[in-house]
């Protein structure tokens, strides 16, 4: 993480967790009694978003700990469960859609531990599977260099077996949590993209080879796995590279240790596109063959969409044959004509996963 201007709320207190992130950060933080001057300072900048992603603001949340996915209407959602433990990334993807999402956008640690503990704690004892992640508004291992968290995360996760942990990342930042008793109850997920986006449109990021290297350690440290190709970018011979991807997965890693596989393809705001035009010049991204979603984003045109994931499916499963793969907010036709089935029932695909997890983690 490039921070080169460090904040902290007055009411923060100096316990071990917040001089632990000063020393790793290592520059002088500046007290503040709110959020306005982080807010003046970011905007400001003639590109805010790439400010903010050098502006750390330590603070209290101010909302909900925890939170169940609120999904997208007349797409199947697979009832994930957020836990938030900052917001927006240092790393510059043209496509993140947090750079629309915050106004402004501010790179936020929540300090706690033991407010993250309480409220998990209180979910484990309901004594029944959830699936809960950090990922939501922020990359889950951005913060592993400079924070406690996630290994304290793991940590309370490994005390009991009732539910899962799943960290989503694009980095290789596993050192921490490696080497520590687990128990199973976390899973190492990775984006993965072809190396032509991840180079051309996931700006600070690991390479594909170097993510995969880090999922190989963290199978041989006994973690279980996952992958999320999300979002999927349609462009000339795309379905060769992607095919590409997924035969080094399992050059990798053992299909066993493999938790699920989701997929998407690329959709955004529409008021996404003119940031995009503005930061990432070179970017064609958001130049494909879009239509209005059900959900007021821009998707591609379906059957660009179904022939994707016909070609991704079909590969997977060669490899893998009882793998579960699901979408990331698809409809009951993408299903049917990719999947041969749809998960109608409320909750369908959320057990699925919830079985699989089970499976994978031996929750009880």
């Amino acid at each position: 993480m490039k921070i080169n201007r460090l904040y902290i709320e007055k009411t923060i207190v100096h316990d071990d967790e917040i001089n632990y992130l000063i020393s790793k950060v290592g520059i002088d933080p500046e007290f503040v009694s709110d959020a306005t001057p982080v807010y003046e300072y970011i905007n400001a900048a003639m590109d805010p978003i790439s400010r903010a992603k050098q502006t750390l603001f330590i603070t209290n949340n101010k909302g909900a700990v925890i939170r169940e996915c609120p999904g997208t209407t007349n797409y199947t959602c697979c009832d994930y469960t957020i836990l938030h433990t900052g917001t927006f990334c240092t790393m510059d993807c043209s496509y993140c859609i947090l750079q629309a999402y915050f106004h402004p956008p501010v790179l936020q640690y929540f300090a706690g531990l033991d407010s993250l503990k309480n409220v998990l704690e209180e979910k484990f004892k309901l004594n029944k599977t959830f699936r809960i992640g950090t990922g939501e508004f922020t990359d889950s291992l951005i913060w592993e260099k400079i924070s406690l968290t996630p290994k304290f995360l793991v940590e309370t996760f490994s005390k009991q077996n009732t539910s899962v942990l799943e960290l989503k990342t694009k980095t290789v930042n596993i050192k921490s949590v490696l080497n520590i008793d687990h128990n199973g109850k976390t899973i190492l997920a990775w984006s993965l993209n072809t190396p032509d986006i991840i180079h051309s449109q996931e700006i600070g990021t690991a390479s594909l080879t170097a993510r995969l290297e880090a999922a190989k350690k963290a199978e041989s440290k006994g973690y279980r796995l996952a992958f999320h190709f999300d979002p999927l970018v349609i462009y000339p011979d795309c379905e060769n590279q992607y095919k590409k991807v997924i035969d080094l997965i399992f050059e990798y890693v053992n299909p066993g240790s493999i938790v699920w596989i989701s997929i998407g393809t690329f959709r955004f705001m529409p008021n996404l596109k003119q940031v995009i035009e503005q930061r990432f010049a070179d970017s064609t991204i958001c130049y494909g063959e879009f239509i209005l979603g059900l959900d007021n984003k821009m998707r591609y045109f379906k059957p660009l969409r179904i022939q994707l994931y016909r070609t991704l499916v079909s590969h997977l499963k060669n490899y893998a044959p009882d793998l579960l793969v699901y979408f990331c907010m698809e409809d009951e036709e993408v299903w049917q004509k990719t999947m041969g089935f749809f998960p109608s029932k409320e909750g369908e695909l959320g057990a699925l996963l919830d079985e699989s997890a089970s499976k994978h983690c031996n929750l009880n």
